[in-house]
């Protein structure tokens, strides 16, 4: 096990006033000047090597929209995270906290950022997440035969952090670091994490062997005639209760589009729908609902048919 910073630069901040505060506790003030050189642009990463992994390819795990690597490591309702499952099943694992999320850190704004962070609710998350109805408080009953542990819905919360917008081009720079120093690998992206990987796989196809979206937002452009991505192996696996959310249906429908055109370009772009497979339920985080052992078997079986 080893920990790593990937990427990211050097910004100066200058020309801020000089404060005087307490910085430590009943230790008086003191000068406090932030003007200086702040590294900017980093992502985290923690690497998990086997002494006898089963494949070449090391596994990467890229979180979603306002969440970090720890959506891979348990469940909110304390059960094994996919990280540990997929040691045992004999994959290297590396993962990872997106630029300004988690450990990776963030820096001032507006000095260094252009605007402040956004937030997400509990009660939006509720509703995006499709893990029940909408109410006047938010919170409406779990929709039926919903596989996420709803009674732990706060500890999923608690996971939750800001981002900021509009940093897509700084956190994809990260990423291609990461790719360079792993790479050749398979990259597992959830959400907005699925997108970057789709952009990767455009960018460093020679880096990514296969790309998993599960439930991928935020897909690349079309493109006509060649496609940059075609020899990378693509799946995007999707959940349940899509009729609730018209925002997801509409992100499915763009994921959809990109993925006939990978295949219109003679990539392999499947998909696994698990409610047409017989497995409903699903909630937008299939890694941490009570049924994830077996969506993540059907992930390894696509994965093991790669190789032979």
């Amino acid at each position: 096990m080893q920990s790593h910073f990937i990427g990211g630069t050097q910004r100066s901040v200058l020309d801020l006033p000089i404060q005087h505060r307490e910085v430590v506790r009943n230790g008086g003030e003191r000068c406090l000047n932030m003007n200086g050189s702040y590294a900017v642009g980093q992502m985290y990463a923690m690497e998990y090597r086997l002494a006898r992994p089963r494949s070449s390819l090391p596994v990467l795990l890229w979180h979603g929209g306002g969440m970090t690597g720890a959506q891979w490591e348990s469940t909110p309702d304390g059960r094994q995270g996919w990280l540990w499952q997929l040691l045992q099943a004999g994959h290297d694992v590396v993962v990872c906290d997106a630029v300004e999320r988690g450990r990776a850190g963030w820096a001032m704004f507006p000095e260094i950022y252009a605007e402040a962070p956004v937030f997400r609710s509990a009660q939006e998350a509720w509703r995006l997440f499709r893990i029940g109805h909408d109410a006047p408080s938010g919170y409406g009953a779990p929709f039926a035969g919903q596989r996420f542990p709803s009674e732990s819905f706060g500890e999923l919360v608690k996971q939750m952090v800001p981002r900021w917008l509009g940093h897509e081009a700084m956190a994809s720079a990260a990423y291609d670091a990461l790719l360079e120093q792993f790479g050749p690998c398979v990259v597992m992206g959830h959400s907005q994490g699925g997108g970057f990987a789709a952009h990767a796989a455009c960018r460093k196809p020679e880096w990514v062997r296969a790309v998993v979206g599960l439930e991928p937002t935020g897909m690349p452009a079309l493109h006509d005639g060649p496609h940059p991505a075609a020899t990378v192996a693509h799946l995007a696996v999707w959940g349940d209760h899509f009729a609730h959310s018209p925002q997801w249906q509409t992100y499915r429908g763009q994921t959809d589009a990109y993925w006939q055109a990978l295949a219109l370009a003679g990539g392999r772009a499947d998909v696994l729908d698990l409610p047409a497979a017989g497995v409903p339920g699903n909630s937008h985080f299939c890694m941490l609902d009570t049924n994830g052992d077996e969506v993540l078997k059907r992930v390894l079986d696509w994965l093991e048919d790669l190789t032979q």
